[in-house]
């Protein structure tokens, strides 16, 4: 890990909706080790600022980070061009662990919360001896907002459901919340691992459901956002009661933050 951003080039930088884009960098020089599936880097847009971004796919070295151009260093690395730099601080943060997972694996995703998820479905599709049954399930606000569209063919193994808030003309999926993707899921409550990672409201909803059919709190882990800033637990701006997210998280058992979730002011 470095506290100065380290250049790195875009060699794509590709749509996944109208907002949202993909970019992919390799390193200019000294490339940084250590990431993995949950955790984030600091982009840094030069002249801009940084902000936090998880990591999207890993390989070689080279990093994706999936951005939705909502505030000023978001739209600014949107808008960079193949052959340009950003600056990357990191790795930062926890993982989602799955090698201590096992039994049947329970993705759950909402939104942008794919990608952080993203590097997790790819490995366990290249490990699938390590667990019994893989299911990912998806919701977007439109099939416009979608992510990954082009992979998502290919993680149904057993199942792969995707649900939409509002349809589109054409579209034939489910529409609706994604925890109603449960019921076609193929699961064993007690010997699955979730990962859940998206609006907190959809996070608190699917844990609770989850709860409820009976996955252990200790075996549902969720990705926390908050306000990060510096991204080494000095700031206190990510703070949710105890934790620094930035540090503590953002990948966390549920056993560690429903009591937390459950206090308005935090």
């Amino acid at each position: 890990m470095t506290a100065v951003p380290l250049p790195y080039r875009v060699v794509d930088n590709r749509a996944e909706s109208a907002d949202t884009r993909t970019l992919v960098l390799e390193p200019v020089g000294e490339t940084l080790t250590g990431f993995g599936p949950g955790r984030f880097a600091m982009l840094y847009a030069f002249g801009v600022g940084e902000i936090p971004v998880s990591v999207a796919g890993l390989r070689d070295g080279v990093l994706s980070h999936t951005v939705r151009g909502v505030g000023a260093v978001s739209r600014a690395l949107c808008a960079v061009r193949p052959g340009e730099q950003v600056g990357v601080r990191g790795p930062f943060g926890t993982e989602w662990d799955l090698p201590s997972a096992g039994g049947d694996l329970l993705v759950v995703a909402g939104g942008i919360g794919l990608a952080p998820l993203r590097p997790l479905v790819r490995a366990a599709l290249a490990a699938p001896q390590a667990h019994r049954r893989l299911n990912v399930l998806i919701g977007a606000r439109t099939p416009h907002d979608l992510l990954y569209r082009d992979e998502l063919a290919g993680w149904g193994q057993p199942y792969c459901g995707v649900t939409v808030d509002r349809p589109a003309p054409g579209w034939e999926g489910e529409v609706g919340v994604v925890t109603a993707l449960l019921d076609q899921a193929s699961f064993t409550p007690g010997d699955t691992t979730a990962f859940l990672c998206g609006p907190e409201v959809m996070i608190r909803a699917t844990a609770r459901e989850l709860r409820h059919r009976g996955v252990p709190a200790h075996r549902i882990r969720v990705s926390l956002e908050r306000n990060m800033h510096c991204a080494t637990g000095h700031c206190g701006h990510c703070q949710l009661g105890p934790l620094l997210l930035c540090r503590d998280g953002p990948v966390v058992g549920y056993d560690r933050a429903e009591p937390l979730l459950a206090v308005r002011e935090l």
